[in-house]
Order: structure tokens, then sequence, then C-alpha cells
């Protein structure tokens, strides 16, 4: 069995060998070796080699990390690269559309998670794909921009190292793109896929393809890869948009209850309106807006790596890496409701049932409802590139130099075409869960696909942009001594980001929805839901953009806003090991100094404001790594972390009122960032070859 520190030597080289790095070794060189003292290589590829990577990164680490290795483009699962990192344990995803958006890592909320692309921090901002919908102007990172076939590695940091840069107190998404020196020669790779979706009848196709080849004698190397999906995807069910009770919605008890035929005995205790004592069954919950909906998504995604190498010397390399994504979506939502929020004091019920728990409406006849439809045509589009220029230099055998400089810019549009069909007149309405929870039995007092029983008004015609834009600058030294490895850097980001709405005024409202209306241009609309779903009439959007819309956007100045982020961080960071016993213990210890200025532009009552402010962080930390076995690796991670404000939270500008909800919502320029004391410990028991039982804790104090 080998020493301790050999044993350690001898994993890393296997994992460097694994890595395919260029070994700088002469003919002459190998061939001075005895024979009895070479040793037979053998290299596992395919998805056991990726494996096999993955564990020894994660072994070899002193701070608690997680990896996931892809030996060729396309070889990662999934349909993005949140759904790929959704495999590591402590990771979850939150779905939009039925694919993966943001990541929550140890429970925390997204913007908690800091997210770099090939060494620099990244923004990405999409636009939501389903009913929540909304362009992300928050630190959360979009993952869903990004086809996982871009990628061949992603590190989860789960405990941070002082030469790791600071923002994530949950912790950090390190994302790399190929190069050309990891490969020997020319490679090409492509792959084809398809997923055929039942419900909308369609193919989406998803195709990747990489390149790449090493040329003048192996100093230079040029790698290009191309990824492509489309994705169609529709939502349809009834929904209640939350459940309410007259006496609590504010809208008023119900007009008259004094000839309702109620079925069924309420138990609500005593239901009172303003002190009094009220009929009961004006604290049964009701659906609050009754409806069926349909949502529908179109999405493009197309990305693109390239990455240039060049070993100008045996001791220098330049690397060149650039990535460019788009990510289209044309989403269409129809939805026909019913309103009981806010309008009961103008609502007659002539028959309930109450369900059995008592607490409830489960079947219910009502007059004076008010009824509209909603129809919303969204068009959104992100555009991300980074560009990022990287140096490695040997100053001497022991004493190595990185240097990154590197911009990102994530722009983020959303354009959405919202029209309401209003009932004239208040007219009756039924609804009948007895026989299905998931969609009741309706009626109507009316013909609800006669269009001239509605007006036609435009609820929102608003464009929302989010640009964020992001330039950095490193450089690491790094002194390799025999006992001790001692590393020293400086790094400074400037972030920037800047949110505007625009609108189309003077929209024509008219009287009739004649001429501007059709049944729902959705095919077998409800096939497949456990219900009974019936088209319905909805807003025809070619029809009213040819004879009633002027697409003139004009800008929302008093809701636009732009904070800057400035920070220049110092580290110093050293490892080391000891021997105790037969263990080895592998520790880094480090300490990052950081300092952050901000400004925040915003418009109150119309006019221009700007807020500076500024704060220090001082960040320790301590990673311990004890080789209790040539199995076993017991892990100890002490630590402090921080996360900055959300730039979104840091608008200095007017605020945002919420009548229907009643809440209000301000930001402030002067929060201070989120701190946090952390204690991790793992065992992890490498048992097998590609086999791993682990077990972490960590605790978190804010």
């Amino acid at each position: 069995m080998l020493p301790k520190k050999k044993h350690l030597a001898a994993l890393i080289t296997l994992a460097l060998s694994g890595a395919q790095l260029h070994a700088q070794e002469t003919t002459s060189e190998q061939s001075a070796v005895p024979d009895d003292q070479l040793l037979e290589v053998i290299e596992v590829s395919g998805f056991r080699g990726s494996l096999n990577k993955s564990l020894m990164e994660k072994r070899t680490s002193v701070n608690s990390k997680e990896s996931i290795v892809a030996q060729d483009i396309g070889k990662f699962p999934d349909l993005n690269i949140a759904e790929s990192i959704q495999r590591v344990p402590g990771v979850a995803i939150s779905r939009e559309g039925g694919e993966g958006r943001q990541i929550t890592l140890r429970g925390l909320s997204p913007s908690f998670t800091r997210t770099t692309l090939n060494g620099m921090e990244v923004p990405a901002s999409t636009d939501g794909t389903d009913s929540g919908g909304g362009v992300n102007g928050g630190r959360g990172f979009d993952f869903n921009i990004f086809a996982s076939e871009l990628f061949n590695r992603v590190d989860i940091q789960k405990s941070p190292t002082a030469s790791m840069e600071e923002g994530g107190i949950a912790g950090t998404v390190d994302l790399y793109s190929a190069k050309p020196f990891d490969y020997d020669g020319f490679k090409f790779v492509s792959s084809l896929q398809g997923g055929y979706n039942s419900i909308t009848e369609e193919t989406d196709p998803r195709a990747a393809f990489m390149v790449s080849n090493r040329f003048a004698d192996d100093k230079v190397g040029v790698l290009f890869s191309a990824a492509f999906s489309e994705r169609t995807v529709r939502q349809e069910g009834f929904g209640t948009v939350r459940w309410t009770t007259p006496v609590r919605d504010g809208g008023g008890i119900y007009s008259d209850t004094s000839n309702t035929v109620v079925t069924g005995t309420p138990d609500v205790g005593s239901c009172q309106s303003d002190g009094q004592d009220v009929d009961p069954i004006n604290c049964l919950w009701t659906p609050r807006l009754p409806r069926p909906d349909y949502f529908g998504n179109d999405q493009e995604r197309v990305g693109f790596t390239g990455s240039i190498q060049w070993a100008a010397t045996d001791n220098f390399t330049l690397t060149l890496d650039g990535l460019v994504s788009t990510l289209d979506n044309t989403r269409t939502m129809y939805n026909f409701f019913h309103m009981f929020r806010s309008t009961f004091d103008e609502i007659t019920p002539t028959a309930i049932t109450v369900h059995p728990n008592g607490k409830q409406v489960l079947a219910g006849s009502f007059d004076g409802i008010k009824s509209r439809i909603e129809s919303r045509l969204q068009e959104s589009s992100t555009d991300f590139s980074q560009f990022v220029l990287s140096g490695e230099w040997f100053l001497r055998d022991n004493l190595k130099l990185d240097m990154m400089a590197g911009t990102a810019e994530s722009d983020a549009r959303s354009e959405q075409y919202r029209y309401n069909m209003t009932l004239l007149e208040a007219t009756s309405y039924s609804f009948d869960f007895s026989e299905n929870e998931n969609a009741p039995a309706v009626s109507y007092g009316y013909d609800v696909n006669d269009a001239s029983n509605y007006n036609l008004s435009d609820g929102r015609l608003r464009a929302t942009d989010v640009l964020r834009e992001n330039d950095t600058v490193k450089v690491d030294a790094t002194f390799l001594g025999d006992e001790v490895t001692i590393k020293a850097g400086f790094a400074y980001n400037d972030r920037v980001v800047t949110y505007s709405e625009e609108q189309i005024s003077g929209f024509p409202d008219q009287d009739s929805a004649v001429g501007f209306a059709e049944l729902m241009p959705v095919d077998d609309f409800g096939s497949g839901f456990d219900g009974p779903l019936a088209p319905f009439l909805v807003a025809d959007f070619q029809a009213i953009n040819d004879q009633l819309l002027d697409v003139n956007w004009t800008p929302r100045s008093a809701q636009s806003w732009q904070v800057g982020e400035e920070t220049s961080a110092v580290y110093f960071e050293m490892d080391t090991s000891y021997e105790l016993a037969d263990m080895l213990l592998r520790a880094n210890y480090g300490v990052r100094y950081v300092k952050t200025t901000t400004t925040s532009e915003g418009f109150i009552q119309g006019e221009t404001v700007q807020i500076e402010n500024d704060y220090s962080n001082f960040l320790p930390a301590v990673n311990l790594a004890l080789e209790a076995t040539d199995d076993v690796v017991v892990r100890l991670g002490v630590t402090q972390s921080m996360t900055r404000p959300s730039l979104n939270s840091l608008n200095p500008g007017n605020p945002s009122f919420d009548y229907i909800n009643g809440s209000v919502s301000v930001g402030n320029p002067f929060l201070d960032p989120f701190t946090s004391n952390n204690v991790d410990f793992g065992v992890e028991w490498y048992f097998d070859e590609e086999a791993l039982l682990a077990a972490t804790g960590f605790l978190q104090r804010y």
C-alpha cells in the first residue's frame, strides 16, 4: 500500500490522466524509464469514465463539493443545465412550463446561489413560461437559457474557500464549456433527439454538435459547438385561483340570502361582518375566480460556444472562450372566469350545497355574477453573450500566475398583449364539484359564445426589458511548495442591472367584441383532462392588430430604474497537509476581504434620484479533509459567507401598489447584505469503484 502522501499524489495523477491533460514529457525521457517501473494505464471512457472523474473531483477536494462531468457534448442529460444539476444531492429546481428554470441549493432561494461560467460570474434573465410569468430582475440565475449540451463539467461548491468569489451563502455553481486542449487531436461529436408530445401532437427536435482540433504541433487548438432545440407545451385545466369567503375578501357579504336554499349544515362557528352576526353561508369558502384555463408555449433555444487556445510557450497558455445563447418563447394564455373576488355584495346565492366538511361550498347557483374572458399573447426573448480571455503562466516551476478578464450580457425582453372581454350585464352562474373535484359541472344564464354579449378593452399592453451586464478582472498567484501551497489574488467586478418598462397607450376600447373575437384556436381543448372542458370565445389577436392596434411603444419612466454594483476583493489562502498517526489531514485556510459600492437610480414623483451606498465584509474560511482510511474521507468546514441584496430590491423609485391583494412594495438602496456563519461536516465512504456512500450535515446562522 502506498504511503498516505504518495497515495494522494497517485489519485491526483490518475485524475489528471482521466481528464486527458497534456503531459509535457519527451519520448527520450519516457524511454529512459526502466521497464520494471512502467505502469499500464487503463483509461475508462463513456458513462463510467465520467462517473470516475466526478468522484475523483469530489474525493480530492478539500472543501465540500459535487461535480458532474460529461465526456462529450450531448452527454449531459435533461432539457437544460438546471435539470442536470438537480441530480446532485442537496439541489432542487423550480419548474415553469414543465421545464427547470432556477435551482435552490440547501433549501435557500435561487438568489442565494452564485453562478459562474468559465471562471466569471454571469447574469441570466428569462421570462416566465407559465401563468406566474415575469422577467427575472433579481440575482437568481435562469439556467433555462442554456442547453445542457453546451457544457462538459459542472462543479457545485457547497462550502466556500477564500479564493472563491463571495456572494453565495447557499453555494456556488461553476459551469465549464469544452476547450480544445481537453482532447487529443481532432474530435467531432454530434447528437440528435426528438420527443413527441401526445397533448400538443408535436415532435420537438434537439440537435447538437462539437468539432475540435489542434494545430501547429499542438500549440493551437480551436473548438466550436452548437445546440438547438424546440419545445411545445400545453397546460390546460380548471382552476379556482384560490378560495375566499365574503367576510374575508373585503367585497362585502352576499347582497341577499333570505331566499337561498341551503343543503347541508355550515360548520363555521359565529359568522360576523363588521361586528354583526350574518348568515353562516357568508363564511363558507367559495372559488375566488372559477375558470377554465389554457397556457401554450412555443419555445426555441439556440446556443453556440467557441474556444481558442494557444500554448505560446511550455510555460504560458492563453485561452479565449465565448458563449452565445438565445431563448425565444411565444406564450398564449386564455381564461374564462366568473368573479366572486371583491364582488360578493352584488351577488345573490339562490342555492348552495355545503361540503360534508361544513367549511366550503360544494355546489352553488348565483345571480348577479360578472364574467370576463382574458386573452394574453406574450412574446419574449433573451439574448446572452459572454467572452472570457484567460491566461496561465508558470513564472517558475513553483510559481504560477492566472489572469482573467471577461464581459457578459443578458438582455431579456417581454412584450405582453392582454385583452379583456367583459360581460355587458350581470348574469346567473352555477358550479357543482360533487362529481369531480378537479373540474365542476357549470351552467350559464347566457350564450357564452355570442361576441355581442361582451365589450373589448386592453388589460395591459406592456413591455418589460431587463438588461444585465457584468465585467470581471481577476489575477491569482500560486506558490507551489513541497509542504504548502500559497495562493493570493485580487478580483474586481462591475455589475449593472437596467430595468425599463414601455406601454402602448390610447387603445380604442370597443363597446362590442363582434369582429374581434373567435372560438379558442386550440384543437382538442380539454382532451385527456379528467373533467369537462369546452372551448370558449377569446380575443382574435390578428384582427385586433390589423384593425385597432397602433404598435407604438412609449417609455414608462416612473417604473424604470438602474442599479450598479462594484466590488473589489483580495484574498490569501494556504493549502497544506499533516500526518496524523496513519491518517492524512488535508487543510485549507484562508481569508477574503471585499468592498462593495452600489449606485441606485430611480424616479420619485417624476424626479430622478441617485443614491450611493458601500460596505465591507471580512470572510474567513477553514476547510479540513481527513483521510481516515483508504476508503473513508471525513470533512469539516468552518466558514463565513455573504449574499448581497437582490439588485431589484435596491431600486429607490416609486412604490408599487397591489390594490387587489392589498400590498405595497418599495426598494431600499441601503439594504445590508445577508451574512452567514457556516459549519459543514461530512463523511464519505468510497466502498467500491464508481461508488460512494456519503452523509453531510450543515449549520448556518444568519
